[in-house]
């Protein structure tokens, strides 16, 4: 491969190497969430509104905010979970069928991500691969075989904390959702539209006595695959562990 690969990438998604999008051919739009499995055991996620949380400042949560990979055993609460999901990618408003507003931006507010969370301790939950269903504010079971988390750590190259951590959340990434607008430049999208959602996951956390580490480090290949993923329609883009310090 050539070492150039990074550079390549930047130079082939300017502006002026683009061709045109989906959405300036009259293409569909995509849908807003991908689809579920309707046969999938569903969970409602408690009313985030109402889990506890410490009044602390933006000033003091981003002073507080660094990386913890060391966590006591205590559980995540069922509430805690959801705060941070909503955090993360939650819906404040729905417009139409064209666009959801959310708790982090996204160009074009395409939000062209999808959350897995691996449970390892969830107060009401049992140990588990779950997909968070944004616009309906739940959880879809996924796998709860007892290996996953295992196998999920093993993807991260053996980074122990994923097991160890109460939660560990798995962005994966829709590139045609973003690149119905903007064509092959969505793809830097995609990337910091997951630095927002994990930075949003980092403070929150601090209002819950939460550590959180995100992980750049991951086999692409292995990971999609635990996930049902192809690598190429969806993939794997960034994942953080969380749990109580």
């Amino acid at each position: 491969m050539s070492e150039s690969i990074g550079k390549t990438f930047i130079e082939c998604t300017k502006h002026h190497h683009l061709t045109r999008s989906g959405q300036s051919m009259g293409l569909p739009q995509p849908p807003l969430e991908l689809p579920h499995d309707p046969d999938a055991p569903m969970f409602q996620l408690p009313d985030p509104q109402r889990c506890p949380v410490s009044e602390i400042s933006v000033r003091e949560a981003i002073e507080a905010r660094r990386s913890v990979r060391r966590y006591v055993s205590t559980s995540l609460t069922m509430a805690e979970l959801s705060y941070l999901l909503w955090c993360t990618q939650g819906v404040k408003e729905v417009i139409g069928q064209s666009a959801t507003l959310r708790t982090v931006p996204s160009a074009g507010a395409r939000h062209a991500l999808e959350t897995y969370v691996l449970a390892n301790r969830v107060t009401g939950l049992a140990p588990g691969l779950y997909r968070f269903l944004a616009l309906e504010h739940k959880l879809a079971q996924s796998r709860t075989e007892p290996a996953i988390a295992g196998q999920i750590t093993a993807a991260c190259f053996g980074q122990s904390f994923v097991k160890a951590s109460a939660a560990t959340f798995i962005w994966v990434a829709v590139p045609y959702c973003m690149n119905w607008r903007y064509g092959e430049r969505g793809y830097r999208y995609l990337h910091l539209d997951a630095g927002h959602a994990c930075q949003n996951l980092y403070l929150s956390a601090e209002s819950i006595d939460c550590g959180v580490c995100a992980i750049g480090a991951y086999d692409d290949d292995q990971l999609n695959h635990l996930l049902g993923l192809d690598g190429q329609d969806q993939f794997a883009i960034y994942i953080a562990a969380v749990g109580k310090k």
